[in-house]
């Protein structure tokens, strides 16, 4: 397996996305596949430092009976995405996932699109975020790189910031380059202010070469580009090729 010290996430929704589209009222089929677990487990066994799931307020994917399996199966780390709802939050705090990442949420959207704004909801924010430190879950905010949400998610302790890569992944030449010097310094503040810096959304192996100038980066959550390249040469080859790429970065 590739060795590196960027540790990788891997995002399985849109395996369940699959699942849900044959058997959206009957998850719990003896038929219904693909598995959450069989997913979780491949990705492992490939090289995954952690399985990241989202579970949404209206269950288009993910499950609840998911995450528990999850849980109690894997052997990695779990983290889940959650928006700041108490129904949620609640589950949270019976899973014990390894990390939160507290995300925006809109139901009109198909995947989660830019950031969550830190900044407005600190108060709000800060509680769940007590809550979940407290019950052993480390919780990260997943950002825009705008100055103002890193130092409002340190602000309300967060242990971690998740930067938004999707402008960096929408765009190519002058604007890419633009967004790549936001991220840097959104990067640099983070460090600074003793935040882990995560990153994720819209990263592939071909775009995350451009990425390498930000600094401090200590985990990749990526999901929708594993399970596409999965559909070609399996989640298994997809964890390991995405894993090559990911060597070549030096902090």
């Amino acid at each position: 397996m590739p060795q590196t010290n960027l540790l990788l996430g891997v995002n399985i929704d849109h395996v369940v996305t699959l699942r849900q589209a044959r058997f959206r009222a009957t998850p719990d089929s003896p038929n219904a596949e693909p598995s959450v677990l069989a997913a979780a487990l491949a990705a492992e066994v490939a090289g995954a430092d952690s399985i990241t799931v989202h579970l949404r307020a209206d269950r288009r994917h993910i499950q609840d009976a998911d995450v528990y399996l999850l849980r109690k199966s894997i052997a990695t780390k779990l983290n889940l995405e959650m928006g700041n709802t108490q129904e949620i939050l609640e589950i949270a705090l019976q899973v014990r996932p390894d990390f939160v990442c507290m995300v925006p949420e809109n139901r009109e959207e198909v995947t989660t699109e830019g950031g969550l704004d830190v900044a407005a909801q600190r108060d709000a924010l800060r509680r769940t975020v007590k809550a979940l430190s407290d019950n052993g879950t480390r919780v990260s905010m997943f950002v825009d790189p705008d100055l103002e949400q890193i130092r409002a998610s340190a602000e309300i302790g967060a242990a971690m910031i998740e930067l938004h890569t999707g402008t960096f992944a929408n765009h190519t030449g002058a604007e890419r380059e633009a967004e790549v010097e936001r991220l840097c310094a959104a990067a640099e503040l983070g460090h600074t202010l003793g935040l882990q810096v995560n990153a994720g959304h819209g990263l592939t192996t071909k775009n995350l070469p451009a990425l390498w100038p930000v600094p401090h980066l200590a985990e990749l959550n990526i999901g929708h580009h594993l399970v596409s390249r999965a559909v070609f040469i399996g989640l298994h080859g997809a964890v390991r090729e995405l894993l090559a790429v990911m060597a070549t970065y030096r902090n």
